[in-house]
């Protein structure tokens, strides 16, 4: 170690000036500049190597071209499956809501807050959380837990989109 170098410090790392300013590597090159003769160094063929099918004009192979091989994307085993009737839901626990000291939260309520990022995004209440306050929350999903948490703090759970069964005579 030299005197007065600290261990570990490189002279690339020290500050920059105007003494010391240098262009990235490879910045100053110029573009490749091929078929421009044999003291080019890349005269004759070009950089396209002898015969074969890159050598032609107009060749263009997909990707991931093996040369007839099979290639390796179809030599993998495929897994997993993609459901595209999934359903997406924001989940909403006890615990958030209670956090925002709300007396109803509508949809437009929770995509005010971000719980939803979607304006016709779909919410679901889960029973994460305590809930000690009365609150009447619209959502269109509740676990049965959280239902029952909602409706014992003295609050109610509104389903949006149920259908109502008409009431009996």
């Amino acid at each position: 170690m030299r005197v007065g170098h600290h261990a570990g410090v490189s002279e690339d790392i020290m500050a920059l000036n105007l003494s010391n300013l240098k262009a990235p590597k490879k910045a100053n090159e110029n573009k490749k500049r091929v078929g421009r003769g044999m003291g080019s160094g890349m005269g004759k063929t070009s950089t396209r190597g002898h015969k074969g099918q890159g050598s032609r004009s107009g060749s263009s192979l997909m990707r991931g071209f093996e040369g007839g091989q099979m290639p390796l994307h179809r030599r993998l085993p495929k897994r997993g499956f993609t459901n595209i009737f999934r359903v997406e839901y924001a989940v909403l626990g006890l615990g958030d809501i209670a956090a925002f000291n709300e007396t109803e939260l509508t949809l437009e309520k929770l995509l005010e807050l971000g719980v939803t990022k979607k304006r016709n995004g779909l919410v679901k209440v889960l029973a994460n959380g305590e809930l000690k306050t009365a609150v009447t929350v619209h959502a269109h999903k509740f676990s049965k837990a959280a239902q029952a948490a909602i409706e014992a703090a003295g609050g109610k759970a509104i389903v949006i989109g149920a259908v109502e069964a008409p009431a009996a005579a």
